[in-house]
């Protein structure tokens, strides 16, 4: 198939990118190389990419290109056939939110509409696109369901990642377009974005630096390993049998570990593989911050028969090996 991955230089989008050049898919690649983080990891992420679809003689195409050009992105679109969308470009970040909002409406409405619109005017078969676990908000019901309320999200990224579900569910009754949104749990793994926990709280405990963490560790994390995430994403996008042909062509799916651990507990893993002990600065809760996310992925595992074995200890392990030989040698 010939697939277009937008975001592909992210962590997910580089992990779905280079097991779609694996099994010997056509890959379009978009992305904007935005500075919310290190550019040069995400140029790393690239490198690799291509060096696979050389080694494997598989069409691979970047981008660099913004979502919200409309113009340049229908060009691609123009070019290329596509026989999936898999949109997972968007301005990441919970806390950075808060203080840039209005990134987040152009990139997470104004460009999500762009490749949606173009996904359904090109008649592409199937739209998956990346949602978020912050949909829940302040929904106090755990474990998560997708059918669970999220009518009250807690910051401008929960509520742009709403908005693309209720815009894909516009087009999927509308014009019969087939969409899947996937609820990302905190995502974790080789390769990691540095503004997230694992990534941070390994650079600074390696440089003997205090980790700041917030509600003191108590809140709980659905840590969801990269690997599932992949396996599970592809799946989904695969799959497009199970759609109901009587029903709106819309699904939602979880995509989590139905594991939740407290932050004080994964901050102990990450001691004990590391061997040195962290040095913490407490703090309260932080504005916007969700207290707990605990999901129910039970959907997406029946439907896909995909059995997940959540082992924190050696994927924890996995990344800081990833991290030592990446930044240190």
């Amino acid at each position: 198939m010939k697939i277009l991955v937008t975001g592909n230089a992210g962590f997910i989008g580089f992990h779905i990118c280079k097991k779609l050049l694996e099994r010997g898919d056509t890959v379009v690649g978009l992305d904007n190389l935005n500075p919310y983080y290190d550019i040069d990891l995400k140029r790393s992420r690239l490198k690799i990419l291509k060096k696979i679809a050389a080694k494997r003689k598989k069409k691979y195409f970047f981008f660099k290109i913004d979502i919200s050009n409309i113009q340049r992105i229908k060009k691609i679109f123009t070019r290329h056939k596509f026989d999936r969308v898999i949109h997972l470009a968007a301005q990441a970040g919970v806390r950075y939110s808060l203080k840039n909002p209005e990134v987040y409406i152009k990139s997470n409405q104004v460009g999500f509409f762009n490749i949606i619109d173009l996904a359904c005017k090109f008649k592409v078969p199937h739209f998956v696109y990346a949602s978020s676990s912050s949909v829940y908000g302040d929904n106090p019901k755990m474990p998560f369901r997708e059918q669970s309320n999220t009518d009250h999200p807690r910051q401008i990224y929960a509520a742009t990642k709403k908005s693309n579900e209720l815009m894909a569910y516009s087009y999927s009754s509308l014009y019969r377009l087939k969409t899947t949104g996937l609820r990302y749990f905190t995502i974790y793994g080789p390769w990691g974005r540095p503004d997230m926990a694992l990534f941070k709280f390994t650079k600074n405990i390696l440089r003997k630096k205090k980790i700041t963490v917030f509600n003191k560790g108590n809140h709980q994390r659905d840590f969801t390993y990269i690997d599932d995430a992949v396996n599970l994403t592809l799946l989904a996008s695969d799959r497009i049998s199970h759609f109901n042909k009587k029903k709106t062509p819309f699904k939602i799916f979880n995509i989590g570990s139905n594991s939740p651990i407290k932050l004080n507990k994964f901050i102990k893993i990450i001691e004990k593989i590391l061997k040195i002990k962290a040095r913490k600065k407490m703090f309260t809760l932080q504005k916007g911050d969700m207290v707990s996310t605990y999901s129910n992925s039970s959907k997406i595992f029946k439907k896909f028969n995909y059995i997940i074995k959540t082992n924190h200890c050696a994927n924890i392990a996995k990344f800081i090996h990833w991290y030592k030989n990446y930044y240190l040698k």
